[in-house]
């Protein structure tokens, strides 16, 4: 039998996944590298560690979503990820599902037939 805590971290992961495809997408319509748009997620409220993250970008990139380009005039090279024609297309379609499911999720969580303690 599984614990609560390990259940819900199951949970939770499960309800991140998409999400997370859907903040890079959009964060990334400015180019910025790997570790710079781990901050940046993890200060919007969206943590995401870096062996999540770069799977993830190279996912995309194969996919027709991001591309990437290095940078090698600062001392250390770096690879900057940014949304592609496609990606952007993309992005606006899964953002009016987000916004449409969200909005059905709330109905539902709202509901206080539903809801309702004992």
């Amino acid at each position: 039998m599984h614990g609560k805590a390990e259940l819900m971290a199951g949970l939770l992961l499960e309800l991140r996944r998409g999400t997370v495809v859907l903040c890079v997408l959009a964060k990334l319509q400015r180019p910025a590298y790997g570790y710079n748009l781990v901050g940046d997620l993890a200060k919007d409220g969206v943590a995401v560690e870096a062996n999540t993250l770069y799977p993830l970008l190279r996912r995309l990139e194969s996919q027709g979503l991001l591309a990437s380009a290095w940078n090698t005039d600062a001392t250390k090279p770096r690879k900057y990820y940014a949304t592609t024609v496609l990606g952007v297309e993309i992005l606006t379609e899964l953002k009016g599902h987000w916004y449409s499911t969200v909005q059905s999720v709330n109905n539902i969580l709202e509901d206080e037939t539903i809801c309702k303690t004992n």
